[in-house]
């Protein structure tokens, strides 16, 4: 029998499968489609203090190997949340995080102080790094200070698992990670989408309403993996990885890269079960490879020899 358990501060989850934010709904979309007791936990969508629209439509179109997505952020508030949606899943075996966002410090802070009080919610994602909201998200994430000021802020007043989801725009993701754990995170997520664009040649227009969008999907996951690797080496707190998992073989490469967990994101909208799958590929491979204990993978990649690191800005070229 393999020890899938994995230990976060606060958290215990039962496997280190979990689902990525705004790829899940609230969870009770998927329950046709999956036994949510197979995973380690759901990351519910984005929640904001106040209701938002969101972006207008089009608002999300395909790429080579990946997506692009410009919702907005679009929800209810976090009171819609804490009085019709929580009621309807605060049932479910699993742990049940909230993503939180906001456009200034304060919304932060207010919206942390009404998930605090569900009984049911172990912890919230602080969402730092959206880049597809004009105000707030991803301003923040993208400098030391920004990420601090907001880490530091919730973390007064939210007294359960805090982890902080980090932008992959940025010249070097380290950096924001050891602001993020000064300030007193329990854990780092990363990636979320990088900032990209798609055109209608035939049209000469964009195929986004905002131009811009987060990309997701395969074609982002060697970047992930990478910067995954980077941080769990810079940080002590918990690293979980996501980016263009698809399979069992691809979450492993994030726990080998130094993910203690990880989150399946565009997947879920390919297959609704995948999560349950690459949970018991997961398994299978420990089985194999004779591991005890699924979270023994952490950091176990081999380096033979070790090749000078890539600066955080470089094209790392083969010529």
């Amino acid at each position: 029998m393999v020890d899938q358990h994995i230990y976060l501060k606060g958290l215990t989850l039962r496997n280190p499968v979990m689902t990525a934010s705004g790829t899940f709904g609230f969870g009770e979309e998927f329950t046709d489609y999956l036994d949510l007791a197979r995973i380690g936990g759901i990351i519910v969508k984005g929640t904001t203090l106040r209701h938002r629209e969101g972006n207008p439509y089009p608002r999300m179109a395909e790429t080579a190997s990946g997506m692009l997505n410009a919702v907005g952020l679009q929800n209810k508030g976090v009171d819609y949340f804490e009085n019709d949606i929580y009621p309807r899943i605060r049932h479910f075996d699993t742990n049940i995080l909230v993503n939180v966002s906001g456009s200034t410090v304060e919304d932060y802070v207010e919206t942390a102080e009404h998930i605090q009080s569900l009984a049911n919610i172990p912890g919230i994602e602080l969402n730092i790094s959206c880049p597809n909201v004009k105000q707030g998200g991803m301003a923040f994430g993208t400098t030391t200070g920004g990420a601090a000021a907001v880490v530091k802020a919730v973390r007064a007043v939210y007294h359960k698992h805090l982890m902080v989801k980090l932008s992959p725009n940025v010249t070097d993701i380290t950096e924001i990670a050891r602001a993020a754990e000064a300030e007193g995170a329990d854990s780092v997520s990363l990636i979320n989408t990088l900032l990209g664009m798609a055109i209608n040649a035939e049209t000469r227009r964009p195929k986004l309403s905002t131009v811009t969008g987060g990309l997701s999907g395969p074609c982002v996951k060697p970047v992930a993996l990478r910067m995954v690797w980077q941080t769990a080496k810079a940080v002590s707190i918990p690293v979980i990885g996501l980016g263009g998992i698809m399979t069992a073989e691809d979450a492993i490469e994030f726990l080998l890269a130094g993910a203690a967990a990880i989150q399946v994101g565009t997947a879920n909208f390919i297959d609704p079960g995948v999560t349950a799958k690459i949970a018991d590929g997961i398994v299978a491979y420990c089985e194999r490879q004779g591991v005890k204990a699924v979270r023994d993978l952490t950091g176990a990649l081999v380096i033979d020899t070790p090749a000078p690191a890539c600066p955080p800005i470089s094209d790392c070229s083969l010529g």
